[in-house]
């Protein structure tokens, strides 16, 4: 032993140690859709389960909106820099289909109820994919500035409706949901939605039924837009997802009401992607962060149902303001009126198709 390491003081060696360790902790970059719905994961589940697991540093990456491509793009260059990702449900089946996630053994992999139900059955038909962990139920649907109307909006159709209801529209950039509305506007019954936008002559009747307010439109990436642009006051009524809104209502306290009429219910869960080097501590986590109260716990931050039937019934008040959540929910029956099943399998198969449309539409 030489003369420097024996004369180093105990004090000293722990602490050489102590960085030793923390410089091996084991990094997780999960890929989420920010705002709101990543602080509710950050609350719910990332923090407590770092709390639990020092060597594990949970990264946020707000790209889930182009997770599709990306994964394409790691693919082909040979290296996947994310280790999980948060998709919707139609994204997953997608992404299944091109080998880019990996499949789940759901009941081994993840935590039963607590009354021993499988993983399998307490998820139910939620699981929509072999690759997909079922995460919540939510709705993508309007807000509108009660402020800046003569009257409220109670129809989906108010948002075509230029004339009574003037002032600037936000919808997303891309085709999912804007083409369904527009059909549903047109005169197409809901239950026949997805019939005719598996046509041609369907999806220019959408697209020509988008062109009456494409010039009042301004289009948004990402789920931060819209509440934005509504406390703004730069449009008079805008989609985004429920829990985005329901901040805005609810803890923002902006002049905004909810325009529940025909919001769309999709899932929205995790997908593990292929080649991740931290395979082993993706899979401990999840079992985590997918487990009967995990799932509950979310919801006391935003107002997005839960997946796990076991989980309903722990849904409590909101972490902060103290109100019951489940009327905010978008399953609440006074909320659920009228409502249009996401259908995953049409826009997994169609997807790309739609989006190439779609955007030489935005073009012209």
């Amino acid at each position: 032993m030489n003369k420097f390491m024996r004369t180093m003081t105990a004090a000293a060696v722990m602490a050489m140690v102590g960085f030793a360790g923390q410089t091996m902790a084991t990094e997780l970059v999960v890929v989420s859709w920010g705002g709101a719905y990543t602080a509710s994961q950050q609350n719910a589940y990332h923090a407590p389960y770092m709390k639990n697991n020092p060597g594990i540093k949970i990264i946020n990456d707000d790209s889930a909106g182009s997770a599709v491509a990306k994964l394409r793009a790691m693919k082909q260059a040979g290296n996947t820099t994310w280790d999980l990702v948060d998709a919707v449900a139609s994204d997953a089946m997608r992404l299944c289909d091109e080998g880019l996630v990996d499949v789940i053994d759901h009941d081994n992999a993840l935590a039963s109820a607590p009354d021993g139900t499988p993983a399998s059955k307490d998820f139910g038909d939620f699981i929509v994919s072999e690759c997909f962990i079922p995460q919540i139920v939510y709705s993508t649907t309007f807000g509108y500035r009660k402020d800046k109307v003569s009257r409220p909006m109670s129809s989906i159709c108010d948002v075509f409706d230029l004339k009574s209801f003037p002032g600037k529209r936000a919808l997303e950039k891309k085709p999912i949901n804007n083409l369904e509305w527009a059909l549903i506007c047109d005169g197409v019954a809901p239950s026949k939605v997805y019939d005719v936008l598996g046509t041609n002559a369907g999806v220019k009747q959408a697209l020509a039924k988008l062109d009456t307010i494409k010039s009042k439109v301004v289009w948004w990436t990402s789920g931060s837009q819209t509440p934005q642009l509504l406390a703004d006051g730069e449009v008079v009524v805008g989609s985004t997802y429920n829990g985005r809104l329901f901040k805005l209502i609810e803890v923002d306290k902006q002049p905004v009401s909810m325009l529940w009429d025909w919001q769309v219910f999709d899932l929205d869960g995790w997908v593990v992607p292929s080649g991740t080097k931290n395979k082993a501590a993706v899979m401990k986590y999840l079992k985590f962060a997918t487990d009967t109260q995990r799932l509950a716990d979310q919801a006391k931050w935003i107002s997005y149902g839960p997946t796990r039937a076991s989980s309903a019934p722990l849904v409590g008040n909101h972490n902060s303001l103290g109100i019951p959540m489940a009327p905010h929910m978008p399953t609440d029956p006074l909320n659920a009126k009228t409502t249009l099943l996401f259908n995953y399998e049409f826009w997994a198969d169609n997807r790309d198709d739609l989006d190439a449309k779609f955007n030489a539409w935005l073009l012209k």
